[in-house]
């Protein structure tokens, strides 16, 4: 199922790529654009579409299996622009390489050609467990024997882990505003504004009693980190031997700190496939939370005490894109006694 937030014609889009890659490429001849696609079942907030590119350079000919990421338009679903971020965001992380990122190769920044800011970045080849339908339910993961499910799960926490190991310096463009620059004040000052950008559709009261509740228990725990923003194994792309090939969306990355990440992986790990799953069923292999947390302690050095905190945060940060998605959408995703469940909120 394709779920992309808009889509376009894809033979007329392969046109305005072949000229622009030409711009991109002087040296190149011949060049030509095939095998348009979207990604289906994941790519609900951006327009992403897959497509192949083949030139001849220097007497040899090339070919490159691409993804352009345009910049959204009108489906926002976050109050942060954080688009040239993401670029640069992966961008160093290829440089470093120690977290599997698709590679960024161009950004542009004119509007003009496809009607707002896209970038493009190597195609990896790999599975995807795709949120629609949920990977639990079916498809290659839930068919998928135990011992395999093991060996993704540890390979997924590992690379989860490892963004925690990439030295922050020279990601400073992410800081946030004053008073508010890294760490939790950061991630904290984020979902407050989102806060008051969903009142701009409506009031939400739940959500500020849900805020005042979080914030009268404060976490003494703040370790520094980078936030990639929404770790799940849905966001990651396996080989053959359930290996990780590339961590993706990195739409809405901060300096916030290390546990954001862990906090929401164990939070979507038990809801989509966990013993409790609500959206999926229980795949027997994956890891417990306790595991999840031991293996990510040991891979990164850092400890994960406090994280039951960053847990009920992360249910928080859930529930205002549920609410910023039914805006959207015209259907509320959820009504006001989930909302007051999910936040314990009396």
């Amino acid at each position: 199922m394709i779920v992309a937030p808009e889509t376009r014609d894809l033979e007329e889009l392969a046109g305005k790529l072949a000229g622009w890659l030409s711009g991109q490429m002087p040296k190149a001849t011949g060049i030509a654009i095939g095998n348009l696609a979207y990604p289906r079942g994941a790519g609900q907030s951006h327009e992403t579409v897959l497509f192949d590119a083949r030139w001849s350079e220097g007497g040899r000919e090339h070919e490159q299996g691409c993804v352009v990421r345009i910049k959204p338009r009108s489906f926002t679903v976050f109050p942060d622009n954080l688009f040239d971020e993401q670029y640069q965001v992966m961008k160093l992380l290829a440089e470093d390489g120690r977290v599997r990122v698709a590679r960024p190769l161009w950004f542009e920044e004119d509007p003009e050609l496809l009607g707002n800011p896209f970038f493009v970045m190597e195609k990896k080849q790999g599975r995807v467990p795709v949120s629609i339908p949920p990977y639990a339910r079916e498809g290659w993961l839930s068919e998928a024997t135990p011992e395999q499910r093991r060996t993704l799960w540890t390979n997924a926490v590992i690379q989860l882990a490892t963004i925690q190991c990439v030295p922050t310096d020279r990601f400073g463009f992410l800081k946030g505003p004053a008073g508010a620059e890294q760490g939790l004040a950061q991630e904290w000052d984020k979902y407050v504004r989102f806060t008051t950008w969903l009142e701009e559709v409506a009031p939400q009261p739940i959500l500020r009693a849900a805020l005042e509740r979080l914030k009268s228990s404060w976490p003494h725990q703040d370790p520094a980190g980078l936030v990639w923003g929404d770790a799940r194994i849905g966001n990651m792309m396996f080989d053959e031997n359930f290996d990780v090939v590339a961590v993706m969306d990195w739409e809405q990355p901060s300096l916030g700190g290390a546990l954001h990440d862990l906090a929401w992986f164990c939070t979507l790990a038990e809801t989509m496939h966990g013993r409790s799953a609500v959206h999926g069923a229980y795949l027997e292999g994956m890891g417990t939370r306790e595991e999840t947390i031991a293996l990510w302690e040991e891979t990164c050095g850092k400890s994960a005490e406090g994280l039951e905190w960053y847990e009920e945060f992360t249910h928080f940060k859930m529930t205002c894109t549920g609410v910023r998605l039914g805006q959207l959408r015209g259907t509320p995703m959820m009504d006001e006694a989930m909302m007051r469940k999910r936040l314990k909120v009396d």
